[in-house]
């Protein structure tokens, strides 16, 4: 059996979200490196699998990349077939591409199988669309939390004009509103701050530019979370929310 690793993406958490690629993937999988953001409920594609937690979350206790390496180069070269399996997409902030070109550089083939990203998912069950015709014309996806502890340049994003959506970001949310305010970005700018995107515990937090911080500890802001900036947060399905909305 040719040496292989799946890098497969889980999804922001609701198992009906999984890919039918991802799900024979994992039906097929000897090993399954799961992270700690995944779904138990995933693992019911994959009963004969090995399963191995390999948790990386930040500001906890987390499996060095390096030994997560080593340990895909090992089962791959004892000719199994193994998944390393992320919440949301490999190559959104799921080290996708890195775990990738290591394993290529090695010899080992790679496939990778796109997950729904969380910033999707919980926007649209909040009845967000993140990029609308005469309200946002593009979407960024960043990250608040680095390796290096460096930031974003809150500045530029704030005068992108587009929908921003903030992975990582309840630690850094001071960080994230003053840059975008020195950014120059409305203080009444829409928020909407979710939590546990897609499952059925999500909790959402509407609030504005200039108020968010506020509002999150009033609310008791938990990660996993993102946080949706722009004039779109103000909207649903059904027409524009009004003032602050909490829904739990």
């Amino acid at each position: 059996m040719s040496a292989k690793v799946w890098l497969v993406g889980a999804g922001p958490g609701d198992p009906e979200l999984l890919t039918l690629k991802a799900v024979r993937a994992l039906g097929e999988a000897q090993v399954v490196m799961i992270d700690d953001l995944v779904n138990p409920a995933v693992l019911e594609h994959c009963p004969a699998a090995r399963v191995i937690p390999v948790g990386k979350r930040g500001g906890c206790r987390s499996t060095p990349q390096a030994f997560i390496h080593r340990l895909m180069l090992r089962y791959a070269r004892q000719g199994k077939c193994v998944v390393r399996l992320k919440g949301g997409d490999p190559c959104i902030f799921g080290r996708g591409g890195e775990e990738a070109a290591w394993l290529s550089a090695r010899g080992i083939e790679v496939e990778l199988v796109n997950g729904i990203t969380a910033g999707l998912a919980g926007a649209t069950q909040c009845g967000i669309s993140l990029t609308r015709r005469g309200v946002a014309r593009g979407v960024t996806l960043v990250t608040a939390h680095t390796q290096d502890d460096s930031h974003p340049e809150w500045q530029a994003l704030a005068r992108s004009g587009t929908t921003l959506v903030v992975y990582m970001g309840v630690g850094k949310l001071e960080q994230v509103q003053t840059g975008l305010l020195d950014g120059g970005l409305d203080a009444a700018t829409p928020v909407a701050m979710i939590e546990n995107a897609s499952l059925p515990q999500q909790r959402e937090c509407r609030s504005n530019l200039v108020s968010m911080c506020r509002d999150a500890q009033s609310f008791g802001l938990r990660s996993p979370a993102i946080l949706v900036i722009g004039e779109v947060a103000a909207e649903g399905w059904y027409g524009v929310l009004s003032g602050i909305a909490h829904r739990a």
